[in-house]
């Protein structure tokens, strides 16, 4: 087993966790209130910066060719994701500029920058890989059942194209990455800040009406 798919599999319960948590159910069945998916747009807006800039860390650390364009596709690919949340803003009225990010949010950018800046590249990877794994896990999961307005979310996370993304980033994982404590704990840490994500989206904290 790939050390990627080992460290999934000892997060199984955590993926499980989120894809029954009440605020994915809510996505996919299209019932979760405007107000709680706005706020979530917003916070991820603002972490899908902090990500892009981990990315950015990785490109200027790489040490050779082929590590330095796959973090750059990385790069680029963030760039759909918060095509998406612009859209969403733009039709419902939120202006991201003025997002102030709530704890659950800084506590993850902080841990990805920190991370980005301090560890070597395989913890970098280790500490990103379970956001693009999980979405991906999520978009395909949900298909088949997804309806009502949160459908091209939905759709975003389950296109081939956004796995392909989170493979990518795996196989820079088992590249670069030895199965360590820092490694395993940036991983299991990662996903626990994305359940930790959902739950504040949830209780609605950073909430925005919208027009």
């Amino acid at each position: 087993m790939s050390l990627s798919a080992e460290l999934w599999a000892g997060s199984a319960d955590l993926a499980g966790a989120a894809l029954a948590h009440p605020f994915v159910t809510g996505i996919a069945d299209g019932t979760l209130p405007r107000e709680r998916f706005a706020g979530y747009v917003a916070q991820d807006a603002f972490f899908l910066e902090a990500f892009a800039r981990a990315y950015a860390l990785g490109v200027a650390r790489s040490r050779d060719r082929a590590t330095l364009e796959a973090f750059a596709d990385l790069l680029a690919g963030v760039r759909g994701e918060l095509r998406l949340h612009d859209g969403y803003a733009a039709r419902w009225g939120i202006d991201l500029s003025v997002v102030e990010p709530v704890a659950a949010t800084l506590a993850y950018t902080e841990f990805l920058l920190a991370t980005a800046a301090l560890g070597d590249v395989g913890e970098v990877c280790a500490a990103m890989t379970p956001c693009m794994r999980l979405y991906a896990h999520l978009g395909q999961a949900l298909v088949p059942r997804a309806t009502g307005p949160y459908r091209e979310w939905v759709d975003t996370y389950a296109d081939p194209g956004f796995e392909e993304l989170a493979a990518t980033l795996e196989a820079l994982l088992d590249r670069l990455a030895a199965g360590t404590p820092a490694v395993r704990r940036a991983y299991r840490r990662a996903m626990e800040l994305e359940l930790a994500f959902f739950d504040a989206a949830w209780r609605g904290e950073g909430s925005v009406g919208g027009q």
